[in-house]
Order: structure tokens, then sequence, then C-alpha cells
């Protein structure tokens, strides 16, 4: 992806600083509620432990509170050396930021309406949000309610090492579909979801879930056809590496290496050839038009 020399993003706040600890909470602790109001659920629990136990973190930081000691020794480690924090990743990460401001600017513009740009949120470890605390082993996520995406560059090595889909594309394609899904907080469509989840049983909400997912790819796949038209972006091999990503964290491989079996009514994502087919949908035809999975019979 050629990427160097182009305009930087503005809207990042770096709270790597804070090693790993949930901002605005003392000492860093925090309890995550499990069952009842703004709770959790126990099968909400058992899959956030497994996805840990995949990435290699100790689950007992959910109950705790506090960084796990290899995580607080990491961090005290960084405090005196002054490393790790990669400025030339986030120097990347503000192009490709960048790069989507500008793609979606004209897009909501040529259609008559305005793009609020949202934040980017780099971390290490944890965070808190708006939408309660994020962690590094939950992967990248977007928060509708602080319209704010949240980063933590361990995702990277992991896409590479134990998803083998490594090359900066693939990393571009993970920030374009956390921002696929401010598009559709500003187009109204995340609040309608969220509304209808809420009226749905699991099963339901979660085929919601998987619907707002695809979407996100194909829009993530518009925006690379948009950047690749107005910037030249793409090299050979760059959206092989974006389908190889988006088919490595399908609900179905996820599941496969976490717990043996697939079980497709729990899909929240999509399955690897839903998300590869969705991305390139969007990519292909660089429309708005095609990324309507709401309306699709079959996904």
């Amino acid at each position: 992806m050629r990427w160097r020399g182009r305009r930087e993003s503005s809207n990042i706040e770096d709270r790597r600083g804070q090693g790993g600890y949930s901002a605005g909470f003392p000492g860093g602790g925090m309890r995550i509620p499990v069952g009842g109001k703004g709770g959790i659920g126990i099968v909400g629990l058992l899959v956030l432990v497994g996805l840990m136990l995949f990435f290699g973190i100790d689950p007992r930081v959910l109950l705790e509170g506090g960084a796990p000691p290899t995580q607080q020794t990491q961090q005290q480690t960084d405090d005196q050396t002054g490393g790790g924090v990669d400025d030339e990743m986030k120097q990347f990460v503000s192009v490709v930021l960048a790069d989507t401001e500008d793609v979606w600017n004209n897009i909501f513009a040529e259609n008559g309406m305005h793009y609020r740009e949202p934040e980017l949120v780099l971390y290490r470890g944890r965070v808190s949000s708006a939408c309660g605390l994020g962690m590094a082993a939950m992967g990248p996520f977007y928060c509708p309610s602080d319209q704010k995406v949240y980063l933590d560059f361990s995702f990277f090595e992991e896409l590479k090492s134990r998803f083998d889909a490594p090359g900066d594309f693939a990393q571009a394609y993970v920030i374009a579909h956390e921002i696929g899904h401010h598009v559709q907080k500003q187009l109204g469509i995340a609040d309608k979801v969220a509304a209808a989840q809420r009226r749905a049983g699991e099963r339901e909400s979660n085929a919601l879930q998987v619907r707002m997912e695809l979407q996100a790819d194909c829009l993530a796949g518009v925006f690379a056809n948009h950047a690749d038209r107005s910037k030249d972006i793409l090299q050979p091999g760059d959206v092989d590496e974006a389908l190889r990503a988006a088919s490595a964290i399908g609900d179905d491989n996820i599941q496969k290496q976490t717990q043996g079996y697939v079980v497709p009514d729990s899909f929240t994502h999509g399955s690897s050839e839903m998300r590869t087919r969705w991305f390139k949908r969007g990519f292909e035809s660089g429309s708005l038009s095609q990324c309507d999975t709401f309306s699709a019979d079959s996904l």
C-alpha cells in the first residue's frame, strides 16, 4: 500500500501512555458486570474468556480489575526505556484515517450530506469508552455512544502471527471496517438496528448484528475503491491482503480455532466467505447502494 508522504489525520487521540489501564478508573481497576441490567450475560462472558485464552491473556483480569502481572511489567519496562511506542505505525494509521476522511467527506457531500469525522483512540491493553471497558483481546472496536474508534496495535501482530493475514492493507482494511460502523452511525442505520435488537431475542439480534458487520465490510470495500481511484494507494497483492484478513476473522474460522466447532446461530460478524464476498462487492462497485445487507435475501 502506498501511504508514505501523504496527509495525516489530526483526529488521533493517543492514550498508550496510560499503559493498559482504564482511563477514568483509579488504579486501572474495573470489573465487568455479569448478568442483570447492564451485565454481559454468562454466554457473553464465556465467549470473552475464550477469546482471551486464544489471545494468551489471563482471564482473571476480568474479575480482579487491574492489569495482569506480565502487562504491568511490560508497562514498567516501557516507561523506563521509552520503548513500546511505534511512531511509524501511528503515522500509518493517521494516514489511513485521513484517507477515510477524504473519501467519506466526498461521498457524503455528493449525496447532499455532511460527514462528521470520528476520532481514533490508540491504547494499550485496556481502555474506557462511553460503551464500557475495551480490551485488546476483543480487537479494534467502534463505540457509537462517543463515535470513536479504539485500536490497540497488538491486534495487527495477532492478525499477522495467529491469523496469517499480514500486510499494511490488511491493517488498513481493519481500520476501514471500523470507520464503516461510523458511517452507519452517521446514516442512522446503527440507531435503527440497535432499536430493533432491543426488541429481538438473542438469535434475531445476532442475525441483525451479522448484517451490520457485513455492511461495514462492504463499506470498507467502497472506501478502498474510492481511495485507490483518487490517490492510487493500492499495490499488487493489497486486495488479497484485505480478503485474507476478512476471511481470517470470520466467525466460523475463529470458532473453529477457539472451540473446535462452528455454531452459525451465534455468529455476530459473519462467516469468512460472507465477509470476503461483501468486501469484494463494495470494492468492485464503489457504490453505497450495493451495501444494503439488510435487504439482501442471501448473505
